[in-house]
């Protein structure tokens, strides 16, 4: 499952390529609280198809009335090429109106009919796994976008509006078993391209969880092969060290945003002293790796330590400093020092 925005933007391209009408929105500033975050996007067809997000509904709602209109009678959505800035939530009762939390108040962009070609090449770019700055100018409607290798936060001037799209985010999990089914289906759901490599079938030919990639080869190789980059996360769930350790070895050397193995506390501390002691890895390199994994929820079923697993992964993707004391491992220290 890719990612919203991808998606999003590719649907909007479909439509376009396709001669229909569109509108492209984009969140482009917040005030007090709001249920989207700046850089949200949504695509409305002109016969009432809807892609993405902007609210938790009610502006969406609004503005589908507002395109709709077959009399063009509101007109902040019947003008021409340029792009229209729209308010919601000025007033307490506007906020109330459109579910605006607090009194919250969110500006959107909206694009009449964006260029297909121009979204081809986006989508390009970001098929390739670039990381690509989208323009907009606010005068004439023109929109352009280029490779960059440092992403930028949304910035809104006068003449220009300018933000950031990724890549999706993957995740390669090594190990075929129950526990990889359910880490995968939740990063499924969380917009990660999925791959899982186990080079031994009997712990593959059961897999049943559509849209994850399945490979065979040798988890060093696989590591290798999927070119890991700060939007790739990699986890080892075999608990065979053999399979595990090789997969760690070049992770641990990689941008890779999140490398972790599954495993107790001893058999982590064991694994970092391997890589150490035999591997030509650094401090710093095995001082990536995480594991125990996962955030502690006293998870005890193969679905809710994927549950624990998927919400570190995803809290580190976000940004998220995630306090030690949360961590599995310190919490099962903290849980035996008071049993003592």
């Amino acid at each position: 499952m890719e990612s919203l925005d991808i998606r999003v933007l590719r649907q909007l391209h479909d439509w376009r390529a396709q001669g229909r009408d569109a509108i492209l929105v984009t969140v482009v500033q917040t005030w007090g609280s709001s249920p989207r975050p700046e850089g949200s996007i949504m695509a409305l067809e002109k016969g009432g198809a809807v892609v993405g997000s902007v609210s938790g509904g009610c502006i969406e709602d609004d503005l589908i009335r507002a395109y709709h209109d077959p009399q063009g009678a509101d007109p902040r959505l019947h003008g021409d090429a340029r792009p229209q800035l729209l308010t919601y939530g000025i007033s307490a009762d506007e906020a109330h109106r459109f579910g605006l939390p607090c009194g919250g108040t969110i500006r959107l962009l909206v694009e009449f009919n964006p260029c297909p070609e121009a979204l081809a090449h986006l989508l390009a770019l970001l098929d390739q796994r670039h990381l690509v700055q989208r323009h907009v100018d606010l005068q004439t409607g023109h929109a352009w976008g280029s490779a960059t290798r440092v992403p930028t936060a949304l910035h809104l001037g006068r003449e220009r509006l300018s933000l950031t799209f990724g890549p999706a985010y993957r995740l390669l999990l090594i190990g075929g078993g129950q526990l990889s089914e359910y880490v995968a289906t939740i990063a499924l759901f969380n917009g990660f391209d999925v791959t899982v490599c186990d080079p031994r079938s009997e712990h593959i030919q059961g897999w049943s969880v559509a849209g994850a990639r399945v490979v065979t080869g040798m988890p060093d190789d696989e590591v290798i092969a999927c070119v890991p980059d700060r939007r790739t996360a990699i986890v080892a769930l075999t608990h065979d060290p053999k399979l595990d350790d090789m997969a760690l070895l070049e992770a641990l050397k990689s941008s890779a945003f999140y490398v972790g193995a599954i495993g107790s506390r001893r058999n982590n501390q064991s694994r970092r002293e391997r890589l150490a002691e035999y591997f030509d890895l650094t401090a710093e390199e095995i001082g990536k790796l995480k594991g125990p994994i996962g955030l502690y929820i006293g998870s005890k079923t193969p679905a809710e330590i994927a549950v624990s697993i998927m919400a570190e992964i995803i809290a580190i993707k976000n940004g998220v400093d995630v306090p030690r004391e949360l961590s599995v491992g310190s919490v099962k220290d903290r849980q035996e020092q008071q049993s003592v």
